[in-house]
């Protein structure tokens, strides 16, 4: 199953991990941690989807392969 591209910085200006979906514009969210921050990116893409499908915005295909990995 493809699902989309999901970036996790921290910010310094804000104190906290910032997550954003590169495919889906102004998709992101924040958490005092990288996998809050995962968390709650993902519950901001699934309203990102269900508020496109009620207005009948275009939701692009993901063009990237999700990266997978574990923190060391």
């Amino acid at each position: 199953m493809k699902d989309y591209h999901i970036n996790i910085f921290y910010s310094d200006e804000d104190n906290c991990y910032i997550a954003d979906i590169p495919d889906l514009p102004h998709c992101s969210a924040c958490g005092e941690t990288v996998d809050e921050a995962l968390k709650e990116v993902q519950i901001a893409k699934r309203l990102w989807i269900e508020a496109a499908r009620e207005i009948g915005r275009e939701i692009p295909e993901p063009r990237y392969k999700p990266v997978y990995y574990q923190a060391v």
